[in-house]
């Protein structure tokens, strides 16, 4: 499901971004970076679908679809908490929850970064991945399967590509808390459904933006007032897990 929700997240601005006819084939309405791609997708998965408040538009829609899977006790707390759970061990990216996964992207840049000034060769990748997973994560990883093989990314040659992930996470965080703020009640908004107020205002604020602007770090100030700030990112996962855990 959060797969779907991220992926339904990049169609938007794909969708979204169409300056009109005129500018369809010129690089104005391209993408403005990878890193604000992956925002888009992540802030639909993350600041949305993980929220507390969609689950309770998304529960009793479970509980009709998935009668013999979702207790009928279940409530919307229940299963924010089940959904935000941090698990160890934290093996596979796609499957670990928000706080581990960008220590799961921080392994593949080192690694990606050694490989390309030629401090590692490829033959001592998976030596050096379990190593990284055992030390950032606790992991002791199975087999190459559940490890150095589980992305398509470097297979595809798509070298460089995964800071985009925690790029992207800093950035939906940005925007998000900005959509927040420019959206009365948006969380109210998300509890019953209505997410037509969230894209209109993306689609207004980012997507039809395009390329407009030279860097990411302009975008932002424009959307939200200032450059990228990861303090942001940091102060939503200490909020969210420290009410969840009770800290």
């Amino acid at each position: 499901m959060t797969a779907a929700i991220h992926e339904t997240g990049h169609a938007l601005y794909e969708q979204g971004r169409n300056l009109g006819d005129e500018w369809r084939e010129l690089p104005v309405n391209g993408a403005l970076s990878m890193g604000l791609h992956e925002s888009q997708s992540l802030l639909w998965e993350r600041m949305v679908g993980l929220s507390e408040p969609f689950q309770s538009y998304l529960l009793p829609r479970l509980k009709e679809y998935f009668p013999d899977v979702i207790p009928a006790e279940a409530t919307p707390e229940m299963l924010y908490r089940a959904l935000n759970t941090v698990k160890f061990p934290s093996m596979v990216r796609v499957e670990s929850d928000e706080l581990t996964y960008t220590m799961h992207i921080i392994l593949r840049y080192e690694i990606e970064r050694a490989l390309i000034d030629g401090s590692l060769e490829v033959k001592d990748v998976p030596e050096v991945w379990n190593r990284k997973m055992w030390e950032y994560l606790a992991t002791e990883v199975q087999s190459d399967g559940q490890g150095v093989l589980q992305d398509v990314h470097w297979s595809a040659g798509a070298i460089g590509y995964f800071p985009t992930y925690t790029l992207g996470a800093l950035c939906a965080a940005q925007i998000y808390e900005a959509a927040n703020h420019a959206i009365p009640d948006l969380e109210g908004k998300i509890a019953v459904g209505e997410f037509a107020p969230l894209q209109a205002w993306l689609n207004e604020s980012v997507h039809r933006k395009g390329s407009l602007h030279e860097n990411l770090d302009e975008l932002l100030v424009d959307i939200t007032g200032s450059p990228l700030d990861p303090q942001i990112y940091v102060e939503h996962l200490r909020k969210k897990y420290s009410q969840l855990y009770r800290l």
